[in-house]
């Protein structure tokens, strides 16, 4: 079952955001992938946002670069969680797409990752997902463990091998 919207204002954009599917699935949650423009079909942009409950999305997820108004106009036209992946590939190298997510009005917000931070968004969707559905929360938790595994494994080489060694791989 769709769960999660993942809305792009260009398929150049994809190469990032496959990142965020990558999470999704991780968490077996379902998504679907659209590209829509705040700017170049703003009402069909907005009647996305304001049909998703409707279809069961629980979250959307967008990822745009530049001017990044899409998740601002989505999070407009919804009550749903908006989740902003400012995306690079500007001359300001993302700064200007992260700066447009975060100044966000009162009252619309959109909760922001970092330029290109696309897997953070899916992880972040599955979170959100996660405090009513309790087999994404497990899977979170298998993530958690996972991670902090992965940390202790990492110190207990460089503890074996000294830092010189460890940096030379």
């Amino acid at each position: 079952m769709t769960k999660v919207y993942v809305i792009m204002g260009s398929d150049s954009d994809l190469k990032v955001m496959q990142d965020c599917l990558a999470a999704l699935e991780k968490f077996d949650i379902g998504y679907e992938v659209l590209i829509s423009s705040a700017h170049r079909v703003p009402d069909e942009t907005a009647q996305i946002a304001r049909d998703a409950a409707a279809r069961g999305i629980n979250v959307i997820i967008a990822g745009a670069g530049m001017a990044a108004h899409l998740a601002g106009v989505i999070a407009a036209h919804t009550v749903l969680p908006v989740i902003a992946v400012p995306l690079s590939g500007s001359a300001l190298s993302g700064i200007d797409a992260l700066y447009a997510m975060v100044q966000m009005p009162r009252g619309v917000p959109v909760a922001t990752v970092a330029v290109d931070g696309a897997f953070n968004a899916g992880v972040l969707a599955a979170q959100i997902i996660g405090v009513s559905d309790s087999a994404v929360r497990e899977k979170l938790l298998g993530y958690k463990e996972e991670l902090a595994a992965q940390v202790k494994l990492k110190n207990k080489k460089l503890q074996e091998v000294g830092y010189r060694r460890y940096l030379e791989g």
